[in-house]
């Protein structure tokens, strides 16, 4: 930031609506990534990332516990409390939040579709239950069902400086503001300075002679009041030819930053004038960007009818050498007496209610402050010129050792939590604004809500279409995708059969034995591989047979491949599931399982006793990377039971670990796990009337079987496959440090509950453990 001004950050305010910018995937991409650059130059450099364990003892997580961390992502821990279910570090390095709901789906079609889901399970590690949804789940999630009516957003953020008593001594008509505006609300165009104007403060401009090699922007589209605002900001250091740009920062109209570059000056610096600007010889010493490459970056980037808004913006376009013909200077618009200006850290403060270039930060950040100009333009543009006059800011500004002092300033505008804030007033607070696309015949409190920009579509494929270019421009996102639910009957008897299959993927018929085979000893030696359900003796067959049903998929696997085609009792034995048209796939389905992205860091024991983690915790050297240990217990008794998982960080922490517990010194039986947590707790509460004996047949209902051979585009199936697929092709699009929930809301009707799911991640995050990827 230039020496000669000073800048801010502050508060989004629903204003009109306007045409968004062009498709700026590319811009935004750039921008976080010189974003994470400029912090990976700075000692230290962190990431945000979520815990692996969810403390949610049956993995459901209520709408409730969702917003807490939707809140505590946006303000962080200085503002919100932690969320109480799960752990999110670093919120600071977050760069974006955005959430896809698929509206008609649960937990049911993704178990039963879990194939079609390919990337969606492979993606995020961490999955967990959702009760059955109410009647408004988007408002449920983002707090406004409890929301207290609060009126005016200042009643939560200060920043209303003038009392009553200084508004009644103001002489409205002799309010500058007043007397070049007038007194009514203004359009977008008439802010913007005209060409004398532009020449009056300096301004460059084609044709004059200290401009002969500016560079001008090609915005030369028809400017109206829904064109598009975007905030500028650069920082300058001194060099043998004059100041020079040493970092650009453009917001665009929803908040997000959509450029942030370093650039390298072309002559010797002599002064990085790093109280200002924040930058140090250490940062820009590994800087390749010129001059050159910015300016042809920005003129790709900015629409035709772009309009810049900056404070003391003429010094911005100088140091970025460019002409451009759309402006408006908040300098300028908040009018002062005798051709003064207003400090943009004082407006920040008197109009948004915001502190910015905080003295315990070195130098200014320009991010902040091109997000304040934005801001303060559209704070005139909603409430007007009479507003700003009733603000009375030349009073205030005559006092400023009162606003030394700080007590009063600083009481005001302090922030109050309350319980029952919104996701929205947390964006509000930090200037910034919620994007919500979705389907038009879609309808929610969230449409209606301030500070929220809506948009409606025709169609799923409108919505993506929308993501692709909206996303980046907002730092918050909720985008909708509606599909059309299966009928309660048969949703009712999907969700039987779907248990009946997990049923019946672990259970394992053994044999042949022989007639005098050792019974006791068949038990133990199937019950050491996991928790045995029943097990039954078959003698339909010319020899003895044995049903064993296990209570978790991971112990039938383990039996599987431990006995099958193996010696006992001096038979060669055949260990293999029951086969039916529910478990045909079944071979399938435990590699695609093993590869979740949720197992592969998680290890199954059977076998262990009641002392083993105190002994696993003594010798913790062994088990690098271990996060959690999983002991369940008898629902009954309360007892441990003889298996166990264990958690680790990668999955070759994993590995190693198994190679041990499975080794002489341990001699535990184990394999990778196959079940996340929140599955086991849904399979615990499976009915006994569903269950039916193992090898029976069940036949689906016409009605299902005419619509998977129908293969209609929106059936759950298909719509499974593709849709997991188009948002595996736009997530890859975000960048880097954005939080990512996938929710899955499940269903609520007269039939029954259907419990619904939810998926989450951070981009970097989840690619930097996924090696396979």
């Amino acid at each position: 930031m230039d020496p000669e001004r000073e800048r801010s950050g502050g508060h989004p305010k629903k204003g009109r609506k306007r045409r968004r910018a062009p498709n700026m995937l590319l811009g935004a991409a750039e921008a976080m990534r010189a974003r994470r650059d400029l912090e990976e130059r700075q000692p230290e450099a962190k990431k945000a990332r979520l815990s692996t364990i969810l403390f949610a003892e049956n993995c459901e997580v209520t709408h409730d516990q969702l917003c807490e961390l939707l809140k505590y992502a946006v303000l962080g821990k200085s503002s919100v409390p932690k969320p109480s279910w799960c752990q999110l570090f670093h919120q600071n390095h977050l760069n974006n939040v955005v959430v896809f709901v698929l509206q008609g789906m649960s937990q049911l079609h993704f178990y039963r579709f879990y194939l079609e889901f390919g990337f969606l399970r492979k993606a995020f590690r961490h999955k967990f239950r959702l009760p059955p949804p109410s009647s408004n789940f988007l408002a449920d999630i983002i707090g406004l069902q409890k929301k207290q009516t609060t009126g005016d957003l200042s009643k939560m953020v200060g920043g209303s400086l003038p009392s009553a008593s200084s508004k009644v001594s103001v002489n409205l008509q002799n309010d500058p503001v007043i007397q070049k505006y007038g007194s009514k609300k203004v359009g977008l165009t008439r802010c913007l300075l005209t060409k004398e104007e532009m020449k009056t403060f300096h301004f460059p401009l084609q044709g004059f002679p200290d401009c002969e090699n500016f560079v001008p922007t090609k915005c030369n589209g028809s400017v109206t009041d829904s064109s598009p605002l975007f905030g500028l900001d650069c920082e300058m250091c001194l060099t043998s030819k004059g100041r020079e740009l040493t970092r650009i920062s453009l917001v665009a109209e929803g908040g997000c930053c959509v450029m942030d570059e370093l650039v390298k000056p072309d002559n010797k610096i002599l002064d990085y004038l790093t109280s200002f600007s924040g930058i140090t010889k250490k940062i820009l010493n590994p800087v390749t960007t010129k001059l050159k490459d910015v300016q042809r970056h920005l003129k790709a980037l900015l629409p035709p009818d772009a309009v810049l808004v900056g404070h003391s913006l003429d010094l911005d376009l100088r140091a970025l050498k460019m002409i451009h013909p759309y402006v408006i200077d908040t300098s300028l618009l908040y009018v002062r007496e005798q051709g003064r200006r207003f400090k943009l850290k004082f407006l920040a403060k008197a109009v948004l209610g915001k502190d910015i270039q905080c003295p315990d930060r070195l130098g200014h950040d320009a991010t902040e402050d091109a997000r304040t100009t934005l801001e303060l333009a559209r704070y005139f543009l909603k409430y007007g010129p009479r507003k700003i006059a009733e603000l009375n800011l030349e009073a205030l500004a005559s006092h400023q050792e009162l606003l030394a002092t700080g007590q009063e300033l600083r009481n005001t505008a302090e922030i109050v939590y309350q319980p029952n804030t919104s996701v929205l007033e947390c964006l509000d607070l930090m200037g910034q604004k919620l994007l919500f696309l979705t389907r038009e015949a879609e309808t929610s409190e969230l449409c209606s809500a301030r500070n929220c920009q809506t948009i409606k579509c025709l169609s799923n494929k409108e919505v993506l279409e929308q993501a692709r270019v909206e996303i980046p421009l907002f730092p918050f996102s909720i985008v909708q995708f509606s599909f059309e639910p299966f009928s309660p009957n048969l949703t009712e008897e999907m969700n039987k059969r779907m248990r009946i299959k997990w049923t019946e993927m672990s259970t394992v018929y053994a044999g042949p034995f022989s007639k005098n085979c050792n019974l006791r000893a068949l038990k133990r030696l199937f019950k050491s591989f996991g928790p045995v359900r029943s097990m039954t003796l078959v003698l339909e067959t010319h020899q003895p047979h044995l049903c064993i049903q296990y209570e978790v998929l991971e112990a039938a696997q383990l039996a599987i491949e431990s006995l099958d085609g193996i010696l006992v009792e001096g038979a060669c034995i055949k260990v293999q599931r029951p086969v039916t048209e529910l478990t045909l796939d079944s071979n399938t389905l435990v590699n695609e399982l093993e590869q979740d992205s949720e197992n592969r860091g998680t290890i199954y024991l059977s076998g262990v006793s009641e002392t083993f983690k105190e002994h696993l915790l003594q010798q913790s050297n062994l088990f690098l990377g271990l996060e959690a240990v999983i002991l369940p217990k008898d629902l009954k008794s309360g007892k441990q039971k003889r298996y166990c998982f264990l958690k680790f960080k990668t999955f070759g922490s994993a590995q190693r670990a198994l190679d041990i517990l499975k080794g002489k010194d341990w001699k535990l039986k184990g394999r990778h796990a196959l079940t996340p947590r929140h599955l086991h707790a849904w399979l615990r509460g499976l009915p006994p009337e569903s269950r039916r004996p193992p090898g029976v047949r069940v036949i689906p209902p016409p009605s299902e079987q005419q619509a998977l051979q129908a293969l209609k585009m929106d059936h759950p199936k298909i719509a499974a496959w593709r849709w997991g697929r188009k948002i595996g092709k736009l997530y890859h699009s975000l960048g880097p440090g954005t939080l990512c929930l996938i929710l899955l809301p499940g269903s609520k009707s007269t039939h029954g509950s259907f419990s619904g799911l939810g998926l989450m991640g951070i981009k970097d995050e989840e690619e930097s453990t996924m090696p396979n990827m």
